[in-house]
């Protein structure tokens, strides 16, 4: 089950006291104590090693595992056996952030609040060095605002209005929905009941070109919500199968499309045979791919995928 940031946050925090405590501690054993699986607490790993008192040698969480077991290196960093002191550089960095937090669209008053009081806080004990921030400014890019906006609508249990660009049909849709999560896979994404469809549907929200919430309560009907930790796009046993060969230049495809076989060709080319629900959808990776790859099979969407290369070629050549 996907979670939100600030959830996110209070566990990690407790990841930190649950492994000071258990040098040694076991993957599994870990993950199962705290409800999440094996590559989420891999992800968590990934991170605590950038988190400490400041970004000095020494003060940064010295944690690694060999993926059996979890190691902690320097357990006293990040202690609080002496008091925590700003430098000018890290009192100017937490300002700025916070002022720029504090003005998001769809920040929770509350929150607003005890953001600013803390603000205040640390420009009292980092004295002049507060003084450079004052000067400095950040703006967040618009979904830093949608995803703020989203998480407001969850929190609250309203219902969004959005305008959304769908790459598929190249066009943008008003639409009403119900949201349910937001989760990161690569990309930040809300799943969300969409009113439009009457069906469960996934949102990118750097693809959604305005967003507002609405007065009316949100009620999506219950769904099962999916595990993603094997990604976004898990395709089924009985989708259609898709049959491409790339090149040395187009291995990437093995990496990013999770595929049934990947046989080596000759001249480091691979012959990739994969599942799909749409098909269709595939021509935009044929465009891609150019030189580097083509669809094989079926050969209905290798013959689109051709004509599609032809008729961007001569609009390119038009230009």
């Amino acid at each position: 089950m996907a979670i939100n940031a600030i959830d996110q946050t209070r566990r990690m925090l407790s990841l930190v006291t649950y492994l000071r405590e258990r040098p040694g501690a076991r993957v599994a054993d870990v993950a199962r104590a705290f409800g999440i699986t094996e590559d989420e607490l891999i992800g968590d790993l990934d991170v605590l090693p950038m988190c400490g008192t400041s970004f000095r040698g020494g003060d940064l969480l010295d944690i690694d595992t060999d993926g059996d077991r979890i190691w902690w290196h320097n357990p006293d960093a990040g202690g609080t056996g002496e008091p925590l002191r700003l430098a000018a550089d890290e009192a100017t960095a937490l300002l700025v952030a916070a002022r720029a937090v504090a003005t998001l669209p769809g920040l929770r008053e509350s929150d607003r609040d005890a953001l600013l009081r803390a603000t205040a806080k640390i420009e009292a004990a980092a004295g002049e060095a507060a003084g450079a921030s004052s000067r400095l400014s950040v703006t967040f890019e618009s979904e830093g605002g949608v995803f703020a906006d989203v998480d407001r609508a969850i929190a609250e249990r309203r219902r969004l209005w959005l305008r959304y660009y769908s790459p598929a049909r190249d066009e943008l849709t008003e639409r009403e929905v119900d949201p349910i999560r937001l989760f990161a896979v690569g990309h930040t994404y809300m799943e969300a009941w969409c009113r439009l469809s009457e069906a469960r549907r996934t949102f990118r929200l750097d693809r959604v070109a305005e967003i507002r919430l609405l007065d009316e309560m949100s009620d999506p009907p219950p769904v099962e919500l999916r595990d993603l930790s094997e990604g976004l796009v898990q395709p089924a046993a009985e989708d259609p199968e898709v049959v491409v060969e790339v090149g040395p230049g187009g291995r990437w495809v093995a990496e990013y499309y999770p595929h049934d076989s990947a046989e080596e060709l000759p001249e480091g080319g691979l012959r990739i045979t994969l599942r799909t629900p749409d098909p269709a959808s595939l021509r935009r990776l044929a465009l891609r791919l150019g030189r580097d790859g083509h669809i094989v099979a079926p050969s209905a969407l290798a013959g689109s995928a051709r004509d599609a290369a032809r008729e961007a070629l001569a609009a390119y050549g038009e230009q």
